[in-house]
């Protein structure tokens, strides 16, 4: 007896779980957005493009800099080696390595720099995007939007809200 209960119970449980997956499925609307084209589109990318170059160019200003000044010590050292005493020559060439691996540290760190100030200049675009993405996504009763890549095999240009979120931040594009 306790066994029919049991499989009315499992029965009537597996019914309803369907049910709910039928319903929460119906419910669903699953967009896409190709973020890199909007990007692209935006007017403030030039901005951020600028300040990017300015900032890599200040970066290889310092670094030539350094590399100079290396080079000015290593002609000096050629020019005195002769008249150095043999601590001398240690100390200068120890100097010379550490200078060799400020530079290649300095490039290290340069490349690094360079990637944060990209990352902070394109917050804002991002930001902005993500902002009007929510609006629209809310206005079309989206459930889901996911980014177009290389891992999206599939789409229905039906679902891309790529040019209404152009729209919604105020940007025309032409047909391409």
């Amino acid at each position: 007896m306790h066994f029919i209960k049991n499989k009315q119970i499992m029965k009537y449980l597996s019914i309803l779980a369907l049910f709910i997956s039928i319903t929460a499925f119906s419910q669903t609307k699953v967009g896409t957005i190709d973020v890199d084209y909007v990007v692209s589109k935006m007017p403030e990318l030039e901005t951020v493009n600028k300040e990017v170059e300015e900032y890599t160019s200040k970066l290889d200003a310092d670094l030539q800099k350094k590399v100079t000044d290396y080079k000015e010590k290593i002609e000096a050292y050629k020019t005195s080696e002769a008249t150095l005493t043999i601590a001398q020559k240690k100390e200068k060439q120890q100097e010379l390595a550490a200078a060799e691996n400020d530079i290649a540290k300095f490039q290290q760190t340069g490349n690094s720099l360079i990637g944060i100030k990209r990352d902070d200049e394109m917050r804002p675009l991002y930001t902005k995007i993500g902002d009007a993405l929510e609006k629209v996504a809310k206005a079309q009763g989206y459930t889901q939007i996911l980014q177009t890549d290389a891992s999206l095999v599939y789409l229905d240009d039906k679902y891309d809200i790529t040019l209404a979120v152009l729209k919604e931040l105020g940007i025309t594009v032409t047909e391409e």
